[in-house]
């Protein structure tokens, strides 16, 4: 073959890769290439957040008479109406349109549903589910709801909030229900991902707590997908446990959780608050909990960061704290079959901009890891 003829067969082979270049599905500008090596990888993004009910229910679970019990109501509905969700939304949002991940588990997804029993007053009522989607919509994002573990159903209980012409005597005039719910978002733009089932549970092991107004449970479960993703099928969990305080019924629901919805024949990424520990050394109240779920069958995402102590919890109960207090690791990303390729911190830095409270997105940190199914 002659030089000109090498030649002319070089300058065409190079408007042929030119022209492939800027086919759909190439290595274009827009990142186009990047996002099928992605896929081809069996590279997932997925994050856990609990978003905070907005208040601290001590007040309420340590009151020993009724009238103390509608005090201590009135309070923690005061805070969580203070704790702003609807801006709090907003800032997770941001942080969902900054991550796009794809497969979303939640915690303390709360309902306040604030009723009043007479005409006049106006309290204000909170779906937490609702007002965070809103804010997902308005930033072009496409992520539905999967998966819903309908926990703790307290009340209706009355309100004391003469802010808003809510008066408590012995007929009140207007109650409160919170509820409290576990929620997995799917993102319904990443490509070759299927959700094939759902299922959802509640643990045998519980707490109950007696109050002046009777007993009450937080009734904590489970929510669960079977999904597909190139091909492969995996399960995404995502739970809230037991507190520490609890700890022997903490550590029972942890061996449920393994025993149950952690069981799966293939890659399993299980999401959540655990409530445990991942340095027992950090809290006063160790569980074994951690130590349960990572001994034999999950590997913790957050292992990548070596020496990195990723602490998630937690802001002050008003998020009124402008330096963070952050001290343990509970919220986790546990793998099964799964490789953990990176993995940090989201939420951990104050709210940009306002300047006033509250000055966090939630008291928790979320967690976003980026995974490879083998």
């Amino acid at each position: 073959m002659s030089v000109r003829a090498r030649r002319r067969l070089a300058t065409a082979t190079a408007l042929l890769v030119a022209v492939a270049l800027a086919l759909p599905g190439s290595a274009t500008a827009n990142g186009e290439r990047h996002s099928h090596s992605h896929h081809g990888k069996r590279q997932l993004t997925v994050m856990t957040q609990n978003l905070y009910l907005g208040s601290s229910l001590t007040p309420a679970l340590t009151a020993t008479t009724p009238e103390a019990f509608v005090g201590a109501v009135a309070q923690i509905y005061g805070t969580a109406v203070f704790t702003d969700f609807p801006t709090r939304a907003e800032a997770i949002a941001n942080t969902i349109a900054a991550e796009r991940p794809d497969l979303i588990g939640l915690q303390e997804v709360t309902r306040w549903t604030a009723q009043p029993t007479v005409a006049g007053p106006t309290p204000p009522s909170f779906d937490f589910l609702a007002i965070l989607q809103a804010e997902l919509d308005e930033r072009g994002l496409d992520y539905s709801v999967a998966a819903v573990s309908d926990n703790a159903d307290i009340g209706p209980v009355p309100l004391a909030a003469p802010s808003y012409g809510c008066v408590a005597p012995s007929v009140p005039d207007c109650v409160v229900t919170l509820q409290d719910r576990d929620v997995i978002l799917v993102n319904e733009r990443t490509r070759h991902l299927r959700v094939l089932k759902s299922r959802t549970g509640d643990y045998e092991a519980q707490q109950v707590l007696a109050l002046p107004v009777g007993e009450v449970s937080f009734d904590r479960g489970w929510a669960a997908i079977d999904a597909k993703f190139q091909g492969r099928k995996f399960r995404f969990i995502t739970t809230h446990l037991e507190v520490e305080d609890y700890a022997a019924v903490q550590e029972a629901q942890g061996q449920e959780f393994l025993a149950g919805p952690a069981r799966f024949r293939g890659p399993v990424i299980a999401t959540g608050d655990f409530n445990s520990a991942a340095d027992p050394t950090t809290t006063a109240t160790p569980t074994t909990t951690y130590a349960d779920l990572t001994e034999r069958w999950f590997r913790d995402a957050w292992s990548v960061n070596d020496g990195d102590p990723g602490a998630s919890c937690c802001q002050a109960g008003a998020l009124t704290n402008p330096v963070s207090q952050l001290t343990i690791r509970i919220d986790l990303v546990l793998t099964h079959g799964v490789r953990s390729k990176e993995a940090h911190l989201v939420g951990e830095t104050p709210i940009p901009g306002t300047g006033l409270p509250p000055f966090w997105a939630s008291d928790h940190a979320g967690v976003v890891a980026k995974l490879r199914l083998r």
